[in-house]
């Protein structure tokens, strides 16, 4: 199953529009979509407006693969699940957003693992017909590890001028 998600603050028909007919001209009817607030009326996706917090992480579960925007919440979750995610980032310029944060997003987050960024909707249609299901690398941690907790601690109580950056010596 592929899920699709927009988050839940902006609508983001492209992206809904893109994997509706993408669905339909594969004959896929295993793609859920939460579209938000998106006016645009799918006919070949099955879709929810939102999805309760159980709900999502079932799906999330299930899912083979995740399509999204390029939302932090959307691409920590994935990596957190071991998921591999396609993001198609919202554009300014297409008036799907107040600025072109995505697109940085999207351009820092590539070089994880599972990470995939399409630059517009061709590609990520390409993207979708290469797809094929596989174990995905491991994923982030959903907890700080020891030894990053342990530095963090040493560094804060470290005396002023030593080891901290910006101290006076």
């Amino acid at each position: 199953m592929i899920f699709v998600t927009v988050g839940v603050q902006l609508p983001f028909d492209r992206l809904i529009r893109t994997m509706d007919e993408w669905a339909s001209t594969r004959r896929r009817r295993d793609v859920l979509a939460q579209v938000g607030a998106s006016t645009y009326v799918p006919r070949s996706l099955e879709t929810r407006p939102f999805l309760k917090a159980d709900e999502l992480e079932t799906v999330l579960q299930d899912a083979e693969l995740i399509v999204a925007h390029a939302g932090m919440g959307s691409i920590i979750t994935a990596l957190e699940l071991c998921k591999p995610i396609f993001i198609l980032p919202r554009r300014a310029a297409l008036g799907e957003h107040r600025n072109d944060h995505q697109l940085a997003t999207a351009t820092r987050m590539a070089a994880q693992p599972n990470v995939t960024v399409a630059d517009d909707e061709q590609s990520l249609v390409g993207m979708l017909d290469a797809f094929r299901p596989h174990q995905a690398a491991q994923g982030l941690a959903s907890q700080a590890s020891e030894r990053l907790l342990t530095e963090l601690t040493a560094f804060i109580q470290a005396p002023a001028g030593r080891g901290r950056p910006g101290a006076r010596a």
